[in-house]
């Protein structure tokens, strides 16, 4: 009797962790499917480098602007309702963002995308929460494992497998991508486990859905988060136009991959150690030591050296990722994670917006390619000199429902 008993929550446990898993790589299929193609769209629809940036800016732009929307639909809707919103929203929007040659239609149509990824990524930990409520940190970082998969998988292979299959066309390119993005909103529509009828959280839920500002623990995650987020998404925006300047285009299906590879292995270290590093700042000072490192490779190396500088990046990004997104729902009450994370993404991704566009226009502004990464190991350096505040406010914030307890 037990046996069979415990049958239906193994498989809940099981559905539970894939479809997070699968959620997590909806996350950024479809934006990361763009980096590979920049040098086409470039000529295609003749944009200048600031366009470039501001092209890869616009997602960032949307997970900051409707980061808060997204928590009000968590707090009306459900968490699983507005998971499946934000995907449907994310296919719909990728798929169609090369239906007409014009970079203004690509740009709304990224807009579009772009808040269905926004939405999605603030219903992740209140997913987690509501699933798997005596195992967050170890969901928290199978979904994100999903995330880093999800920028691997097209980087690595739009060029080599997708394009050919379309005969080299980068707008049907963006179609496949977003394909699996559907399925998995069927998928989680039809397979997720059904919360309990009485959720306590339910009425609060409904009332509670604007940040508290005034959270200085917010602003240090968030802008932490910012410098990592500014990184990566630079770093996937001009290191191909930078390797085509220079004489390599060669090297940038290898670059992107390194760069997207090189962020497995801090995710599968971080599933063992995840918890010995929680609250500590020098894990994330280390990651900026190691993104300054990265930069250097890219931009002073040649060949192997740029595969390794990017691989180094992407590593850095990661560890300082995994350990910042289990933060809300570990140091949030149930009822404000969609809060907090809303807040810390809204911030955090408005840093991820202006360094690209500052990198497009000191490219642009100067003629010198290896200058567009100056922002880039700004922003490594930034990392080092907030981690420990952050961590500290962190550690406060940690003391306070254990007094109130």
């Amino acid at each position: 009797m037990n046996h069979r008993s415990d049958e239906p929550a193994s498989r809940q446990f099981w559905t539970s962790l894939l479809l997070l898993w699968l959620a997590g790589c909806a996350l950024r299929l479809t934006i990361l499917a763009v980096p590979p193609v920049i040098p086409l769209i470039h000529d295609d629809l003749h944009l200048s480098e600031t366009e470039v940036g501001i092209l890869t800016g616009l997602p960032s732009l949307l997970f900051a602007f409707a980061a808060v929307p997204g928590a009000l639909l968590v707090a009306r809707l459900g968490a699983l309702a507005a998971l499946v919103t934000g995907l449907a929203i994310t296919a719909l929007g990728g798929a169609l963002r090369g239906a007409i040659p014009d970079i203004a239609w690509l740009y709304a149509m990224t807009v579009m995308m772009g808040a269905g990824v926004a939405i999605m990524q603030v219903t992740m930990p209140p997913t987690v929460r509501l699933w798997l409520p005596h195992r967050i940190g170890f969901a928290t970082a199978v979904y994100t494992n999903g995330l880093l998969v999800g920028e691997t998988l097209p980087v690595a292979l739009m060029i080599p497998l997708v394009l050919p299959m379309v005969g080299g066309s980068w707008p049907w390119g963006f179609a496949v991508w977003s394909l699996p993005v559907a399925i998995i909103a069927v998928l989680v529509m039809t397979l997720s486990p059904r919360a309990a009828a009485a959720d306590p959280l339910a009425l609060v839920l409904r009332r509670r859905w604007w940040p508290d500002w005034n959270d200085p623990l917010i602003w240090r995650l968030g802008l932490m988060l910012g410098t990592v987020n500014a990184m990566y998404f630079t770093t996937n925006a001009f290191l191909p136009d930078y390797l085509n300047s220079t004489g390599h285009p060669e090297l940038i299906s290898g670059a992107l991959t390194a760069l997207n590879v090189g962020q497995l292995p801090a995710s599968f270290i971080m599933l063992a150690i995840a918890h010995r590093l929680e609250r500590k700042a020098w894990p994330n000072v280390l990651a900026g030591l190691l993104s300054l490192a990265g930069t250097a490779g890219m931009v002073l190396g040649s060949g192997a050296w740029v595969l390794a500088g990017a691989a180094l990046m992407g590593f850095a990004a990661a560890a300082t990722l995994i350990l910042t997104l289990a933060l809300p729902p570990l140091l949030s009450p149930p009822d404000d994670v969609h809060r907090t994370t809303a807040a810390m993404f809204t911030i955090s991704y408005s840093c991820a917006v202006v360094v690209p566009i500052v990198s497009g226009l000191i490219w642009d502004l100067s003629a010198v390619p290896a200058l567009a990464f100056l922002p880039i190991a700004v922003c490594g350096l930034a990392l080092m000199a907030l981690a420990p505040a952050a961590i500290h406010v962190g550690r406060n914030a940690m003391v306070e429902p254990a007094k109130r307890r």
